[in-house]
């Protein structure tokens, strides 16, 4: 047999022997009351100084440890995961492995663990998008895309990560399956909506976890907690088989350690053909800082994070000038006070549950979808177009500039039981989701890179922001950046 024949042979036996465990009883977690607990991290690969993943053990070894990882973090696990595919997981890293054994290899991906944020279809499963109305829903016919695509790209699935309900907060409460802890702090918010996402990879129980951004899902997470996260140009990778929280702003991105983890789950995703990075150097690089609104009410801990950050790149040959963009950044705020696209778009979505059964949705959230059932038609083809313009016109603004930084989220954590009233809850909730939803309104890409503020201190992270449609460029940007920035103590 050549060697032709022999890759396809294999691939098709790694898929019967996925395909069979998929066909297997897959358990699912059941929910416990939330109760806070410490958090302890377990990393099945290693980070060398570029930020870059090392594997150092077998796929079906790391499957292994992850596996039992979440077992052994008992009810945090469970809340942390919405389910586990042990069977199907460890079939998929056995056909890894096998490949490997044979100098197959289906790509990056290839044996890699991955999560999938449980609003993403699974064939044959409920996708109940961290609400308890969904759990009664049809099962999926199908994967969806993103979902088949890691599969193709030999990923091991090794489960669903919890969220907000319907991805509506940057919070990332949910009292139906529970609320997961801070990877920092278990009596810390998570950050939403990604909530288990960035816990997940954070704690080692996920290399690759794929979250959405509707507003800063995947961000957020991922700044609260200490991982990399990348929101992508919208159209770049494809919805189908998402649940939705907004038609106009939803974009799929994944949360990991390092950027080239981020850079190659974006690949797979989005359809493109396996490439490395290009090679950017931080030195030349044309940095703004878009201070004013999006600097107010900004924590000490993250403002001398990100100073000492500015300084960094400033010292390593970067041009950073501050830049006047508060006229941009102020807009999506000013054209959305009587009422926003999510808003208008989750009353559509939910119109039925909002009939029907609007007291099963958490209170916090329903909230904020009622409010969308009393915007005009006219506001909101209104709000469309001035989006629109506005989007051309920032565009043109930062077109001199390589990327934009600022803090990711203006505070570290919060405490969860700080925020048990709807006053609270939505006052934190403003200011998490302030810095993110800028760049959703403005359809830019972005990414968060942990800041290292040192031992004993919570997790900051950095925003960087680039040009519409110049994805891959930010992410070869940032994959410097993070190397850059690895010598900051």
């Amino acid at each position: 047999m050549n060697t032709g024949h022999l890759a396809v042979a294999f691939v098709f036996y790694s898929a019967r022997l996925t395909l069979a465990a998929r066909r297997c009883t897959i358990p699912r977690w059941r929910r416990y009351p939330a109760r806070r607990g410490s958090s302890r991290v377990l990393c099945s690969g290693g980070l060398n100084i570029e930020g870059t993943t090392t594997m150092q053990t077998s796929s079906v070894r790391r499957t292994e440890q992850t596996l039992a990882a979440i077992q052994d973090a008992g009810e945090e696990g469970r809340r942390i995961f919405t389910r586990v595919y042990e069977q199907s997981a460890l079939a998929a890293a056995r056909a890894a492995d096998e490949r490997a054994k044979s100098g197959i290899h289906l790509g990056p991906l290839d044996g890699r663990i991955v999560s999938v944020k449980d609003l993403y279809d699974i064939a044959a499963e409920v996708t109940t998008a961290g609400s308890a109305v969904l759990r009664t829903a049809a099962p999926a016919q199908q994967d969806a895309v993103i979902v088949q695509r890691l599969r193709q790209a030999g990923a091991v699935i090794v489960g669903k990560t919890n969220m907000t309900e319907f991805a509506f907060s940057g919070i990332g409460i949910n009292p139906h399956f529970g609320t997961p802890g801070n990877a920092h702090d278990a009596a810390r918010i998570p950050g939403g909506s990604s909530s288990g996402a960035g816990i997940a990879v954070a704690r080692g129980l996920s290399e690759i976890s794929i979250g959405s951004d509707t507003g800063g899902s995947v961000r957020i997470p991922s700044a609260l907690n200490g991982v990399t996260g990348f929101k992508p140009t919208q159209a770049r990778v494809p919805r189908d088989g998402a649940f939705p929280l907004s038609f106009s702003l939803d974009c799929v991105g994944p949360l990991a350690r390092s950027v080239l983890d981020c850079a190659q789950a974006d690949a797979v995703m989005s359809g493109q053909r396996h490439a490395d990075l290009p090679r950017r150097e931080v030195r030349g690089l044309r940095v703004g800082i878009p201070r004013g609104l999006l600097f107010t009410q900004t924590d000490a801990t993250v403002q001398n994070a990100f100073e000492q950050v500015a300084a960094e790149l400033s010292r390593a040959g970067c041009r950073v000038d501050d830049m006047q963009l508060d006229d941009w950044c102020a807009a999506p705020f000013r054209l959305q006070d009587n009422g926003t696209l999510t808003a208008a778009e989750a009353a559509h979505i939910h119109a039925r549950t909002l009939a029907d059964n609007p007291d099963a949705i958490d209170p916090f959230v329903l909230a904020r979808i009622q409010r969308g059932q009393a915007i005009s038609a006219a506001h909101y083809v209104g709000l469309q177009r001035e989006r629109a313009r506005l989007q051309q016109s920032l565009d043109a603004r930062i077109t001199d500039c390589d990327l934009l930084v600022l803090p990711t989220v203006a505070m570290v954590a919060p405490r969860i039981d700080s925020l048990a009233t709807a006053d609270a809850f939505n006052q934190a909730n403003l200011l998490v989701l302030r810095n993110t939803s800028v760049f959703n309104f403005y359809d830019l890409p972005a990414l968060s890179l942990p800041i290292r503020t040192g031992v004993g201190h919570l997790p900051v992270g950095l925003m960087a922001v680039g040009r519409r449609g110049c994805d891959r460029e930010l992410l070869a940007i940032c994959a410097a950046l993070q190397s850059q920035l690895a010598t900051l103590q």
